[in-house]
């Protein structure tokens, strides 16, 4: 051993090693023409966001239109042209979402949500929030937040081995994130910043960026009032363009510096083109997914129909309903298992859900359906609780229900409505079937004197109806159709 080297413990040459590591790890940043410390290669940033993608597909289907899919891979490819990556194979996906989202995901792969598509209106829109995406990918935002979380727990550990105190971890993880978090705003307006400039290069206003943060800005003030009347907290947005605040004097002047790649005199903002493409696109729950009406679930490819108890909020998720009531202190849960060989629903209870210390079992019937329920000890948001289990057998598929109070004194607060909830499911009925087939966007033009209170009396949407109205054309909280302009209704 080299004598200088016996004063180095084992410590300082694993973190002159990372130091050295750190140093190397840098690539050219594809917009700045700077360096980026970064930890993989493109094609390595390719196949994580192909990895990434096939997870998000999985969770989120894609919406079948060929036409608004033309018009959106058209759009974005025209942008990414006009990128400062135009080599990567982009892809623009939309997904089967009722949220009003868009995202990217390293190596070029963007989603736009069918909800964000109902919320826009006019090309020039959509083209700013695939712009703005679009910026993500170039400026290499994914892949350099993910360096930095690796590197923080790189050095956690070279912390830790040093100074041997116990959580040291943690601590480094919160700087990590605050790192990335604190990156939240500058990435977001450098994406700004990017998208702008790719608008204006593909003949586009850059303007339509305001466009859409008004849109987004509506969505949050109409969600914060609804929770107040409601008393709760509200779900307030928090992705795209959602770091900007009112009146955002750094935004206006990136916006503005665009102007200078406009490669024309005019510049296209396809309203009518826009909104004749959306017309017939699922508004609210798919089909695929199942539609909420009141306190009553459809789904039409399944063909069932369950009831909850009234006034319950209902959430349908992917892979699962929770309703709940007001008090948040129950819920009742349906998901849907396929069945192993010849079990019965008790098997199928003890065997696949494997549910401990099962009591008070009996058989249930519903209809003409068969199945099985129980008392068992489950874990639920509040923590193990008594839980009532149905299942119940239709078409090969074992129906499970599930549900439990909050309360200990009375876990069975809720008993009698959960039993009645499974009890209602049954074939859809004919008229049922119509009802399930769900809600669509309808294209009209807009006549004299007409208001949106008017529309609103005819509309089949449930909750606020005006207020939805006017959100989806971009007219929140105030004004009224002008004559002959293009409006979206709700049929």
């Amino acid at each position: 051993m080299h004598p200088q080297l016996r004063s180095f413990t084992p410590t300082t040459i694993l973190l002159l090693l990372v130091t050295g590591f750190l140093l190397t790890a840098c690539a050219t940043n594809p917009v700045t023409g700077g360096s980026d410390f970064v930890l993989m290669s493109e094609d390595e940033e390719i196949r994580l966001g192909h990895k990434y993608s096939t997870e998000v597909l999985q969770e989120m289907p894609a919406y079948k239109d060929p036409v608004l899919e033309e018009l959106v891979q058209r759009i974005g490819k025209q942008l990414a042209t006009h990128s400062h990556r135009p080599n990567l194979a982009y892809q623009f996906t939309i997904v089967d979402s009722t949220s009003v989202n868009a995202f990217a995901l390293p190596g070029g792969y963007i989603f736009i949500t069918r909800g964000m598509l109902a919320y826009l209106n006019s090309e020039a829109e959509l083209a700013a929030v695939l712009g703005h995406e679009i910026g993500h990918v170039t400026a290499r935002h994914s892949v350099r937040q993910q360096s930095t979380a690796a590197v923080t727990g790189i050095l956690g550990a070279v912390v830790a081995a040093s100074t041997g105190i116990n959580g040291i971890d943690s601590l480094t993880d919160m700087a990590g994130t605050v790192i990335v978090r604190g990156y939240g705003r500058e990435h977001e307006l450098e994406a700004d910043r990017l998208g702008a400039e790719y608008l204006a290069k593909s003949g586009y206003d850059p303007a339509a960026m305001l466009e859409v943060v008004g849109v987004l800005k509506n969505q949050e003030a109409f969600e914060v009032a609804i929770a107040s009347k409601e008393d709760r907290e509200p779900n307030v947005y928090h992705g795209l363009f959602s770091t900007h605040p009112d009146n955002d004097a750094r935004f206006r002047e990136v916006i503005n510096a665009a102007k200078k790649f406009k490669t024309g005199t005019t510049t296209r903002i396809g309203r009518d083109s826009f909104l004749l493409r959306l017309d017939g696109m699922t508004f609210g729950d798919s089909t695929q997914e199942g539609i909420v009406r009141d306190n009553r679930f459809y789904h039409r490819d399944l063909n069932f129909s369950l009831t909850f108890p009234k006034d319950w909020r209902i959430d349908n998720q992917t892979q699962k309903i929770i309703a709940t009531p007001e008090s948040k202190d129950g819920l009742i849960q349906m998901s849907i298992a396929g069945i192993k060989g010849q079990q019965s629903p008790r098997q199928f209870m003890e065997q696949h859900m494997q549910l401990e210390n099962m009591r008070q079992g009996k058989t249930f019937s519903s209809g003409d359906l068969k199945g099985y329920t129980a008392i068992a000890d489950g874990e639920t948001p509040y923590g193990p609780r008594r839980v009532r289990y149905v299942v119940i057998y239709r078409d090969g598929s074992a129906y499970i229900l599930a549900g439990a109070a909050n309360d200990r004194k009375n876990p069975w607060k809720y008993d009698a409505a959960m039993l009645a909830t499974a009890t209602s499911l049954h074939r859809l009925t004919a008229a049922e079937e119509k009802l399930a087939a769900g809600q669509k966007l309808d294209i009209i033009r807009a006549t004299e004197g007409m208001t949106y209170a008017d529309l609103a009396r005819r509309s089949p949407i449930n909750d606020y109806p005006e207020e939805q109205l006017r959100l989806l054309n971009n007219q929140y909280p105030t004004g009224e159709p002008e004559p002959s302009r293009l409006l979206k209704i709700v049929r």
